[in-house]
């Protein structure tokens, strides 16, 4: 399948925002809805999934065998990224330790879960530990934090999704809830970031977390923790999902919807990403998952309001947040010797962390 045979499945604005939440699980993939997932789970459990069953393609691989000049689209786009390449940084200022910044993918998959060498090396040696929500440590009492503001993530006045949506649209909801072992009643009065948030991962992602593998992100937090370092977060809970919460309901119900007809296609866009992370190929994963969108059904080209919605949800959950964390890291980087890590996406471009705390006075060096 090639990008521009994936793209003619879906339709523009919709997939614009279906590729925005798939977006969400490498730069954010909200570490709130990934807290609240315990308590979905101890309402049904999990249908058996094993790591073995993950799988998938690399979308990028075969669109340079067929559609080289896509392929060549997302390279010159790739290319132009500042701070495009690379998930590792040294972070230096004068008088002080060297810190350390580390993107990360909030995923269980043990490939990522590793970390290079010199990452592992650094956060040994770290006496402060910096995430974006500390609150992840705990998955009780963070989904106890985030269920306390029932006004972000579930609709007031006895709403609920299926109102939104039609008969057709509630099969599809409910069948892809399904696989991942999450009857539609449990979710059905929860707003559609949420539960986008749970079905933008393939079924066996889903399932190693329900079995209480920590994504890597946790498990940093827990390690720091566990050998007495400082843990600091950049973010509240409730922080991140009244971001996600300030989105346009439209966008993010049709965005849920075409989420889930991706059907096993998730896990080529989700192998896509975690090679893309791994070869530290940060700048290239937003160009190809716009890729995947390039036209209409009928071949007519994306809407001024199409871009005008991809680029909103970019503003809201990247680039604020981008600032935000690099605001409130400064005076913990200045103490030195701290091991920073947070979603890989939030990292490169003109108003990316990495040179956002470039503006701030530190100077910062990738590690290979």
């Amino acid at each position: 399948m090639t990008a521009r045979s994936f793209a003619r499945q879906r339709g523009p604005l919709a997939d614009r925002l279906a590729d925005a939440a798939l977006g969400m699980l490498a730069a954010v993939h909200v570490l709130a809805a990934l807290a609240v997932l315990i308590v979905l789970f101890s309402l049904s459990p999990a249908r058996a999934q094993t790591a073995a069953e993950c799988g998938g393609d690399n979308l990028l691989v075969r669109m340079e065998k067929d559609d080289p000049t896509a392929f060549a689209t997302v390279r010159a786009e790739a290319d132009a990224v500042r701070n495009g390449k690379g998930i590792f940084w040294k972070i230096e200022k004068d008088g002080v330790e060297p810190s350390w910044l580390l993107g990360t993918m909030h995923v269980t998959d043990p490939r990522v879960v590793a970390m290079p060498e010199p990452a592992r090396a650094a956060f040994a040696a770290a006496g402060t530990v910096i995430i974006e929500s500390d609150e992840i440590a705990d998955e009780k009492k963070a989904g106890a934090a985030i269920l306390a503001r029932p006004d972000l993530t579930m609709f007031a006045a006895g709403g609920r999704i299926t109102d939104l949506i039609d008969a057709r649209e509630t099969e599809v909801l409910s069948e892809g809830l399904r696989k991942r072992g999450i009857p539609l009643s449990a979710v059905v009065r929860m707003k559609p970031w949420m539960i986008m948030s749970f079905v933008a991962l393939p079924a066996c992602e889903t399932a190693r977390k329900a079995k209480g593998i920590a994504f890597l992100d946790q498990r940093l937090a827990r390690d720091a923790l566990a050998e007495g370092k400082t843990l600091q977060g950049l973010e509240t809970l409730v922080e991140q999902i009244s971001a996600l919460d300030s989105l346009p309901m439209e966008p993010q119900v049709q965005g849920l919807i075409q989420t889930l007809k991706l059907g096993d296609a998730l896990q080529d866009v989700t192998e896509t990403m975690i090679q893309l992370y791994l070869a530290g190929e940060t700048g290239t994963i937003m160009p190809m998952m716009r890729a995947a969108t390039p036209e209409t059904a009928d071949g007519a080209e994306a809407t001024g309001d199409d871009a005008e919605a991809y680029a909103d949800f970019e503003q809201r959950i990247i680039v604020d947040r981008n600032h935000l964390m690099a605001e409130r890291a400064a005076p913990m980087l200045a103490r030195g010797n701290a091991f920073m890590a947070v979603g890989a996406l939030h990292l490169p471009g003109e108003e990316g962390v990495v040179e956002l705390l470039r503006r701030q006075g530190f100077t910062l060096s990738r590690v290979e």
